[in-house]
């Protein structure tokens, strides 16, 4: 090979290298400017919302001011995990769940007062009803957080083994994970925006320097989803050893859906012992009333008429 030749291959490499730094460059440049667009985007709508609504606003100053009162300005550790598991993260969102209970428990005070003080009763047995009237709104917004909560927990896992797939998919044509995981997020988006934002939510992490096996782990307590524990430590273990990810990820997705199908068949077994009770309650009886009753009214006819 000539001189030339050799000089002529070495630019060429030199140039495809150049090319390829900097497209990984911009790559990141807009994914990082992608982040930052979306979180402008949220604080505009909540700018947004907030002058639209100033009594919206006024409200939960109001709520957030009384919970601060009731819990001294600082809440609980598991009422807040709860709540971020609940999908509500911000950062007044403990003080102004303990406003609401408050303010609702007041209102059922009040309410419930209204009620029984002109009732002619024993004392003991208003105070009681006053007090039961108001126990029972205070807990409304228990009930509220915990049907959120399994409303997003059984949504990730039904989705989950979809966009485990779609990083199998992306891992396995020669996409790095981390970029893989940015795709998954955004084209999720449509069908469960819930795990979408989570999994959103862990990319920014890792581009604000927290490491992919740290984030993971994040998102899996803030969901508390048993899944998303297993895929980080899964993810972690892999990394760590140095195996396959698409190998990983494959069998993981398999295992997600034949645990699935486990969960629905047990479900439909126990579905005919749960239907004891309506069908002796309700069905049996109209049966019963149906087949039997025009031969007992032929009976009570011959017999009396007899």
């Amino acid at each position: 090979m000539s001189i030339l030749m050799r000089e002529i291959l070495v630019s060429v490499f030199v140039f495809a290298s150049v090319i390829a730094v900097g497209a990984s460059v911009l790559v990141s440049r807009r994914q990082k400017r992608k982040i930052v667009e979306t979180r402008l985007k949220e604080i505009e709508v909540a700018k947004t919302d907030e002058a639209i609504s100033p009594e919206k606003l006024g409200i939960l100053q109001f709520l957030q001011k009384v919970g601060n009162v009731v819990s001294h300005g600082h809440p609980s550790t598991n009422l807040y995990e709860q709540l971020i598991r609940a999908g509500y993260l911000g950062t007044t969102a403990p003080a102004i769940y303990t406003g609401i209970k408050m303010l609702l428990f007041v209102i059922g005070l009040a309410g419930t007062a209204i009620l029984v003080v002109p009732a002619e009763v024993f004392f003991t047995t208003k105070i009681t009803l006053i007090f039961l009237g108001g126990t029972v709104l205070f807990f409304i917004p228990n009930f509220v957080v915990m049907m959120q909560l399994s409303k997003r927990h059984e949504e990730i896992r039904r989705h989950l083994p979809e966009a485990i797939d779609l990083l199998e998919i992306c891992v396995s044509s020669g996409i790095g994970l981390d970029m893989a995981w940015n795709m998954v997020a955004d084209e999720i988006l449509q069908v469960s925006p819930i795990l979408a934002n989570a999994m959103a939510l862990t990319n920014f992490e890792i581009h604000l320097g927290v490491s992919r096996a740290e984030a993971m782990r994040h998102m899996a307590e803030r969901t508390a989803v048993d899944e998303l524990s297993s895929l980080a430590a899964l993810i972690t273990q892999t990394e760590r050893f140095g195996t396959s990810i698409a190998d990983t990820l494959r069998i993981f997705a398999t295992s997600m859906r034949e645990e699935r199908s486990s969960t629905m068949e047990e479900s439909a077994e126990k579905l005919a012992v749960k239907l004891i009770i309506p069908m002796v309650l309700f069905i049996f009886p109209a049966m019963l009333i149906t087949a039997v009753g025009p031969a007992l009214i032929s009976l009570a006819k011959v017999m009396f008429n007899g």
